[in-house]
C-alpha cells in the first residue's frame, strides 16, 4: 500500500488514482499534456495524439501530474529508444518519439514562445534544421557522482526523470559520442575504486577534442570549425555538437552579411567564434564579452588564425558598446548570450547603438521572445526564426533570429 504523502493535495484526483488520458500536445519541457474534463495533466513520455492509463501523483494548483501506466493507444510516430535508461533517467525526453517528428516540434515550440511570450504570432518560424547525428553527437558528457551510500551503493551518471537530488547510474549514454562512452568505463572505474574515500559529492569531465579524450577541465583543448582553429580549456563553454555548428555559424554569418553590414559585432563572443569565423566575409569584427578570461582566449585564437582584422574587449556592463567605433548603419551584430539571456539594461545599449541588423542565437526560445518583445518595441522589425536541433532526443531547441532596423 502506498502511503500518501504529507502535503499532497486531494483535488481534483486522489493520491495515486489512475485515469484515462489522451494526450493533446507536448510542453517546451517536452511532456505530454492532456485534459480530463478540462483540466490539464502533465505526463512525461506520453506523445500526442496516444491514449494512455496515467497515475496522478501531485495536484498542483491548475494542472496535476502523473505517470504513464500503460499506453492503450500508441502514436505511430512512436519509436523503441536506444537507451534502456530512457524514461528513468533525466537526460533525454524524446528518443520514443521518431527523429523527424522531434523537428517538427521543435519547429513548433519556437512559434509558440514568440507568439505567447514575443507578442508575435505572425512570426516566419522556418524547418527545424537537423543534426546530421540524431545519436553520438554530443562531444562532452559531465556525469555527476555521490559519496556512497550506507548501504554500499554508488552511483556515476545522471539525475532520475521527475528528481532533483536522485541520481541514476548511466554506464553508458548513446547521445555521447562513441569515443566518450569507449572512455566511460574506465573512468568510472578509475572514481569507483577510490569511492569509499570520498566526502562529497562531484562532476566528471570527459571531453573528445582534436587531442582525445580528455578529463581534466583545466587542460587546453583544440577544435576547429571549418579553416578556423580555436583553443580553450576543456572546461570552458564551447558548443558540444560539433557536427551541426559549423552549419548555424555558416547560417548566423550569413544572415549578419545579408543586410550589406561591412563590420560585425560579436556580443557575448567568448572565444570568439563568430568573430573568427566571419573575419573574411566583414571588413572589421568586434568581439565583446564581460568574461576577462575569454576574452583572452579570444585574442590568442585571433593571433592563433592571423585574424588581423579582428579585435577582442572586455565590455563593462553598464557601458558594453563603448568600444564599438564602427557606424551603426554598416554593422551587424550577433548576440550569443547564455541561457538566461539578455538584461533590458544590455538591450536598451543595443537599441540605442542601432546595428543594421541584429542575428540573435539562443539555446532558451522563451528568454529569447521574452528579448525580442523589447527590440522590436524598440524599433527593430522581425524577419525569420531558423531552430537548429543541436540536442536531438531532448527537449532543448537552439534558434537563431533574424531582425532588422526599420532604416533597413
Amino acid at each position: 500500500m502506498n502511503s500518501i504523502p504529507a502535503n499532497f493535495n486531494a483535488k481534483p484526483f486522489a493520491y495515486h488514482q489512475e485515469i484515462t488520458l489522451e494526450i493533446e500536445t507536448l510542453t517546451n519541457l517536452g511532456i505530454g499534456l492532456g485534459r480530463v474534463d478540462g483540466w490539464v495533466v502533465m505526463a512525461p513520455f506520453a506523445l500526442p495524439g496516444e491514449t494512455v492509463r496515467a497515475r496522478v501523483f501531485r495536484n498542483r494548483a491548475n494542472y496535476s501530474e502523473a505517470d504513464v501506466v500503460e499506453v492503450i493507444k500508441p502514436s505511430p510516430l512512436r519509436v523503441k529508444p536506444e537507451c534502456p535508461l530512457f524514461g528513468v533517467c533525466g537526460g533525454c525526453q524524446y528518443q520514443n518519439l521518431a527523429y523527424s517528428e522531434q523537428l517538427v516540434w521543435k519547429q513548433r515550440q519556437v512559434r509558440e514562445a514568440l507568439a505567447r511570450i514575443g507578442g508575435l504570432p505572425e512570426a516566419e518560424v522556418r524547418p527545424t534544421h537537423p543534426s546530421p547525428k540524431p545519436y553520438h553527437y554530443r562531444s562532452k558528457l559531465t556525469p555527476h557522482y555521490e559519496p556512497p551510500r550506507r548501504d554500499g551503493a554508488f552511483s556515476i551518471g545522471f539525475l532520475r526523470a521527475g528528481s532533483k537530488r536522485a541520481l541514476l547510474d548511466v554506464p553508458q549514454c548513446p547521445i555521447a559520442t562513441k569515443a566518450i562512452n569507449v572512455a566511460l568505463p574506465g573512468v568510472r572505474a578509475e572514481l569507483a575504486a577510490r569511492a569509499a574515500k570520498l566526502k562529497r559529492g562531484g562532476t566528471l569531465l570527459l571531453r573528445e577534442t582534436h587531442e582525445g579524450i580528455v578529463t581534466d577541465p583545466a587542460n587546453l583543448v583544440s577544435a576547429k570549425i571549418g579553416e578556423t582553429n580555436f583553443q580553450f580549456t576543456a572546461g570552458d563553454f564551447f558548443q558540444n555538437n560539433p557536427f551541426i555548428l559549423p552549419e548555424l555559424v555558416e547560417y548566423a554569418l550569413g544572415e549578419a552579411v545579408a543586410g550589406g553590414a561591412r563590420n560585425l559585432l560579436d556580443v557575448y563572443c567568448g572565444v570568439g567564434v563568430f568573430a573568427l569565423c566571419g573575419r573574411k566575409k566583414f571588413e572589421r569584427c568586434l568581439g565583446i564579452e564581460v568574461n576577462a578570461d575569454a576574452v583572452r582566449r579570444a585574442q590568442a585564437n585571433a593571433a592563433l588564425n592571423h585574424a588581423v582584422n579582428c579585435e577582442f574587449r572586455a565590455g563593462a556592463a553598464e557601458a558594453i558598446f563603448a568600444g564599438a567605433t564602427f557606424p551603426a548603419s554598416q554593422t551587424a551584430a550577433i548576440l550569443d548570450p547564455p541561457r538566461a539571456g539578455c538584461d533590458e539594461a544590455f538591450l536598451a545599449q543595443l537599441i540605442n547603438y542601432g546595428p543594421a541588423r541584429v542575428v540573435y542565437v539562443s539555446c532558451d526560445p522563451a528568454t529569447q521572445a521574452r528579448d525580442l518583445k523589447i527590440l522590436v518595441a524598440g524599433g527593430y522589425r522581425f524577419l525569420h526564426a531558423q531552430p537548429f536541433d543541436f540536442f536531438p532526443q531532448t527537449r532543448h531547441i537552439e534558434d537563431v533570429v533574424t531582425l532588422s532596423s526599420s532604416a533597413i
